[in-house]
């Protein structure tokens, strides 16, 4: 079937299989309402946008994922406009905030940072330490997008942050894979436009955001730091790619 072959209707099939477990898990609705709010509001603000654009009506799956991962990531007990203002603020900036064609910011990752700074929007990461549901998954996009250098530096980087970090607490070594947020690592870095492309550069991606993120959360901020670091390294991506261009491309 031509839909199963879509990596992007597959993640939004995992997304929603997952999302209906945590849900029965839950025994309640109230996670499963707001990521479909979350979707429903992406879809029709970027809709609406490609209307203005082009003329004709267009449902954009992409924007189907960024309402998921909202719903995923926003507290779900919180007021539906909370919701409105991540969606909104997540596909503007994919159509206002580029570079060469390209958006520059992971939406998600905008929306839900920014609405959480500036209408004190709260997170909650549901499922996010699911990780034997999660890891298997996650290989499988990130090697479907290209995207497994990314994957894996991350987390080499952050493991040993954090087993460098329990040894001289003298913590238990066995309590680190416990730290990692996985879903933000498998669904939300390997974003396909906003990060590397190829080679040494998506290591140093995903070393760097590890290593931001480590520095961020010792030095107490008071902001997420997960979606700030994430931002900062799209934000560096750009370049990263510009650079590896003007070398010749082959990195």
């Amino acid at each position: 079937m031509p839909i199963l072959k879509s990596i992007k209707w597959q993640l939004v099939i995992y997304l929603t299989g997952f999302a209906v477990f945590l849900t029965i898990q839950d025994r309640g609705t109230g996670f499963l309402a707001a990521c479909a709010l979350a979707v429903f509001l992406a879809v029709t603000i970027e809709s609406c946008i490609l209307y203005f654009k082009n003329k004709s009506l267009q449902v954009s799956l992409s924007s189907a994922i960024t309402g998921l991962i909202i719903g995923y990531v926003l507290a779900s007990d919180q007021e539906w406009w909370k919701f409105l203002a991540a969606a909104a603020l997540a596909i503007f900036s994919k159509h206002l905030i580029i570079f060469k064609k390209k958006h520059i910011f992971n939406p998600a990752a905008f929306g839900i940072f920014f609405a959480t700074v500036l209408f004190t929007a709260q997170t909650q990461w549901k499922g996010t330490y699911f990780w034997y549901l999660l890891l298997p998954a996650g290989f499988y996009f990130a090697y479907k997008l290209g995207k497994l250098k990314v994957i894996i530096s991350y987390l080499v980087v952050a493991l040993a942050l954090f087993a460098l970090q329990a040894a001289a607490q003298k913590a238990p070594l066995a309590n680190i894979p416990g730290y990692l947020s996985y879903f933000y690592v498998f669904i939300m870095v390997v974003e396909p436009k906003t990060s590397p492309a190829k080679g040494v550069w998506q290591i140093i991606f995903g070393a760097g955001v590890a290593v931001l993120i480590f520095i961020l959360t010792e030095s107490g901020a008071r902001f997420d730091v997960e979606l700030f670091s994430l931002l900062i390294f799209n934000a560096a991506a750009g370049f990263m790619q510009r650079l590896a261009f003007n070398r010749g491309g082959k990195r």
